[in-house]
């Protein structure tokens, strides 16, 4: 369901959820670890918590957890190999690749190489501030 056809009953349930389940109990937790880390490390504590905000904002708006597993997945890649140039190919389910037609194929490799760029993005981010080291 799109954010545009949630209602705002929906959007109460949702938040009542991540009350119930200890969501931001476990945020402040992590954040305040997360700052005496970059306070130790002489990162700005104010970068961390402006990391943290906009994680959760997504988080919040788009609890995927397809994105947060692919993102493990660049993360390992870089960790390991570094940006290497075919990152896209090692991506790329192989057997949903070769179900698909000529245009699909073509749209599914610019969506990897999207969601690619978009975790290398927050990989740098993350090494930046100390987080997930």
């Amino acid at each position: 369901m799109s954010d545009t056809q949630k209602t705002l009953k929906q959007y109460a349930k949702e938040a009542k959820l991540r009350l119930k389940n200890g969501f931001w109990q476990d945020y402040k937790s992590n954040l305040d670890k997360q700052v005496e880390i970059a306070e130790s490390t002489g990162v700005s504590p104010s970068k961390v918590k402006e990391y943290y905000s906009q994680r959760v904002y997504e988080n919040i708006k788009n609890p995927d957890d397809d994105e947060e597993s692919f993102y493990q997945k660049v993360k390992t890649l870089l960790d390991e190999e570094g940006e290497v140039s075919n990152a896209i190919g090692r991506l790329t389910d192989k057997k949903v690749y070769d179900s698909l037609s000529y245009d699909e194929k073509q749209r599914y490799s610019l969506k990897i190489s999207e969601r690619y760029l978009k975790a290398v993005e927050r990989y740098k981010k993350e090494n930046l501030i100390g987080i997930g080291q």
